[in-house]
């Protein structure tokens, strides 16, 4: 059973490749609690099934940076794109994307916050193991507020547009 606008969402551990480091966090993959990360916050998340894939490199990630400063204007503290990748894949391609910190870019490596949010998606098929369902989220203090979720590996309901259009509303 996957999770719903109202439930709160399920604690797990996510990593972030951190760029430059500060007086908490060091340069490389550093760990953090989803409990501990939504206390007191409005967040944009969204989740795509890859790093480096062409819909999610093309289409999703990129229309959530376009949009970033929108998001920020209508009240919300962070973006958040998650992937079942490791940290440092999830890194690598916010560089390659250009994310200079917009959207934080977290690592569900094992996909153990995945399979808490019900959303896991099976493409061992494909020789990719379990991935996470192209979703996307408002979270407010860890409450589900809305919630997109694509079927398969399309991209009609979790965009940036029809989540920012949410937040609007």
């Amino acid at each position: 059973m996957s999770i719903k606008v109202g439930d709160h969402v399920p604690d797990a551990s996510l990593g972030e490749y951190i760029e430059t480091a500060t007086d908490t966090c060091a340069v490389g993959p550093n760990t953090f609690q989803v409990s501990d990360l939504v206390k007191g916050k409005k967040i944009a998340v969204f989740a795509v099934p890859g790093a480096f894939t062409p819909t999610c490199s093309e289409q999703h990630l990129p229309g959530f940076l376009a949009k970033a400063d929108e998001f920020k204007a209508a009240g919300v503290d962070e973006i958040w794109c998650v992937a079942v990748n490791d940290a440092f894949v999830m890194g690598a391609w916010g560089r390659s994307q250009n994310v200079n910190g917009k959207i934080r870019l977290l690592a569900d490596g094992s996909a153990d916050w995945t399979r808490k949010l019900g959303l896991e998606f099976d493409l061992s098929s494909k020789g990719l193991g379990v991935r996470c369902k192209r979703f996307s989220a408002l979270l407010d203090d860890g409450v589900v507020t809305s919630l997109n979720i694509d079927d398969g590996g399309g991209l009609d309901k979790s965009d940036a547009a029809t989540l920012l259009a949410q937040v609007k509303a």
